[in-house]
């Protein structure tokens, strides 16, 4: 006989005796049941009631309070057994239920008590799968985030080895500055620049100040040819003289 505490959790202990197991059957389930070491088993239900007045169970019908009913039977491995409230002849309500199997007593969870396993398992394991995950995490600044497995050693040792170049920067240290530079930019915008190499810098607002020469303007000065000034007549291209051979 297995001996346990009535203040455990009841979903997870079990209890049996040995001694009814070889008489088990649909007219002995009750009173096997009923055994006072047994932790499921109310002592102030009606079933107790009528047990000690010698009475059959056809009694609890008629009386009002928590009994304990034989719900199904397939004998001899297992047997149903029910704790329910009785109200009237009628109407009862389900408190519990207990399954028998091979003389071994179990409370059957009700259906929060199932999802909550099911949920803490499912929280468990996503957890657990987060918790690899982060371990196998590397980040370095010059290199950002990559993934280190515990294989991947090997893997390097079997490789040959090349000699790698070396970059001035990475294609994240790049892209990064340059985010950071245009930020710059766009929060402190400039206030002179310089045209061209060599020239002092303009102030920004002189630039915007200054019109620009339209268009049409700068092809006719382009088409204009270039006229000599007054009182001097052109010079003649030198004659070619004949060269003696």
């Amino acid at each position: 006989m297995a001996a346990v505490d009535i203040r455990d959790n009841l979903l997870s202990i079990s209890w049996v005796d040995s001694s009814w197991i070889p008489i088990l059957n649909t007219g002995t389930v009750l009173d096997y049941f009923s055994e006072r070491s047994n932790p499921f088993y109310d002592r102030t239900c009606n079933n107790e009631v009528v047990k000690m007045q010698r009475l059959t169970l056809d009694h609890l019908n008629q009386m009002v309070g928590v009994e304990y009913i034989l719900l199904h039977a397939q004998e001899p491995i297992l047997f149903i057994i029910r704790k329910q409230q009785r109200q009237s002849p009628t109407q009862a309500i389900p408190l519990a239920d207990y399954y028998i199997i091979a003389g071994v007593i179990y409370q059957a969870p009700d259906l929060g008590s199932v999802i909550n396993s099911r949920a803490l398992t499912a929280i468990h394991g996503i957890q657990s799968a987060f918790d690899e995950a982060m371990s196998y995490c590397r980040y370095h600044p010059s290199k950002g985030y990559w993934w280190h497995f515990k294989d991947q050693e090997e893997r390097d040792k079997a490789k040959p080895k090349t000699k790698k170049k070396e970059e001035a920067s990475s294609f994240f240290q790049r892209q990064r500055v340059d985010s950071l530079l245009l930020e710059l930019r766009h929060k402190f915008p400039p206030k002179f620049i310089q045209q061209k190499t060599g020239e002092k810098p303009v102030p920004v607002e002189q630039i915007k100040k200054e019109p620009e020469q339209p268009a049409e303007t700068i092809k006719q000065e382009e088409k204009e040819p270039v006229k000599p000034p007054q009182g001097t007549t052109p010079k003649a291209p030198p004659e070619k003289r004949m060269r003696l051979q």
